[in-house]
């Protein structure tokens, strides 16, 4: 598994190559979106808790608890899922051109050119918003109010476990054998094989849909 312990410079003089791996580089000219781009681990909790919270208060205001929880339990499903497609068809796509290539790496590629970048690691609202916007929408549209509530819940619950875990894969050294399984996992997709392991927090996608990293990396 590969180590985020820094290492030393080569005789050469090059960079060392965990300085490489953390550097946090310039993505816009505009000081502004170049700041938005950066995020502390901790602002998609600030951001995002309050709304559960609200959900949570909406949900329960018409809604027994049973149906609260399938129907939560449900919206997270669907998390893990766009988690899954949207890492491994919309992240991994190498769009044609000029600007498509800037649109990849701005996406995507400067993750895996500097996965431990410590503020490039969870979704910053400018990312996560859009995402949040559209999908309260959808679910509104595909199972009406007050189902609505809980289910975008559950969805928001999954988006939040997500960034989190995939900060702590990054920066924790895990102690307990299911976290040191999930980071083994993530390592392998950023230095072994970039076309497997899509999915970050619920890595039985992988499995199911084939495209798991081998148990021998």
């Amino acid at each position: 598994m590969a180590s985020d312990k820094p290492v030393q410079a080569s005789a050469e003089g090059h960079a060392p190559i965990a300085d490489c791996l953390r550097a946090s580089p310039r993505l816009f000219d505009n000081w502004i979106l170049d700041k938005l781009s950066r995020v502390h681990w901790s602002m998609p909790l600030c951001f995002y808790v309050p709304l559960v919270v609200f959900l949570a208060g909406l949900s329960f205001e018409t809604l027994d608890f049973v149906t609260i929880c399938w129907t939560a339990l449900s919206g997270y499903v669907v998390w893990t899922l766009t988690e899954y497609f949207g890492h491994r068809y919309l992240f991994h796509t190498e769009f044609p051109g000029t600007w498509g290539a800037r649109f990849h790496f701005l996406l995507h590629g400067v993750h895996h050119a500097h996965p431990s970048d410590p503020l490039r690691l969870v979704m910053p609202p400018l990312m996560s918003a859009p995402i949040m916007i559209l999908a309260f929408l959808l679910t509104i549209v595909l199972v009406g109010r007050p189902l609505a509530y809980p289910v975008f819940m559950g969805f928001v619950i999954g988006y939040l476990i997500y960034d989190m875990v995939h900060y702590s894969l990054h920066h924790i050294e895990f102690k307990s054998r299911g976290g040191r399984n999930l980071r083994r996992l993530h390592m392998s997709h950023h230095f072994h094989d970039a076309e497997r392991g899509f999915a970050i927090s619920a890595p039985w996608w992988d499995k199911i849909f084939g495209t798991a990293q081998s148990s021998a990396q």
